[in-house]
């Protein structure tokens, strides 16, 4: 048996990764990613970049994306709970507009595989989180693109609990992106 177990979602090539982990008394160990192993589970991606952030309950990031270096990314919670979002902006896609979501948490210690062409963005659920990404490109400012986070026609179902939209807590940047009718408009992706 592998260290990873791959399932995949309701759109291509996004998909959950649950690692092997190994509890005792003591706590537990686990790998986060392998590259023999991903490849073993068809997941073959030159990671070239980790960044991770912290932020607090309320705080939604995204929905993000690059014009330019496009990135896949893999994703976790090391600590707390959040709700990782991807939506299909793949040109001739046949889920295009289309989004999959996921809880994540240090708990259940899932991943989530978002390969290129997608916007990305999470909701934190838990008092604080923390995140982590492995991307396969490097970070270009100036080709960021983004996409609004409560579109009604990409239409997210983001678990807000006790939460309401004014409680949200977003960036100045983040509530001013395009809706998806905005973005079909304009050359989202130069190298995908």
């Amino acid at each position: 048996m592998g260290k990873f177990k791959r399932i995949d979602t309701s759109i291509e090539g996004v998909c959950i990764i649950e690692p092997t982990v190994f509890g005792d008394n003591r706590g537990y160990f686990m790998e986060t990613y392998s590259e023999a192993d991903f490849k073993e589970i068809g997941l073959d991606y030159k990671f070239v970049q980790d960044n991770q952030s912290k932020s607090k309950k309320g705080v939604l990031r995204g929905l993000h994306f690059q014009k330019e270096n496009t990135q896949a990314k893999l994703v976790r919670c090391i600590k707390g709970e959040v709700f990782d979002v991807a939506v299909d902006l793949r040109p001739g896609s046949k889920t295009y507009g289309k989004w999959e979501g996921i809880v994540i948490s240090e708990e259940n210690k899932k991943m989530f595989m978002i390969p290129r062409g997608f916007a990305h963005g999470f909701l934190v659920l838990s008092d604080e989180a923390e995140f982590t990404y492995k991307c396969d490109d490097i970070y270009n400012h100036s080709a960021e693109g983004g996409l609004k986070y409560d579109d009604p026609d990409v239409n997210i179902k983001w678990p807000m609990g006790e939460l309401k939209k004014e409680d949200l807590i977003t960036s100045e940047k983040d509530a001013l992106w395009p809706s998806l009718k905005e973005l079909s408009k304009t050359d989202l992706f130069k190298n995908l």
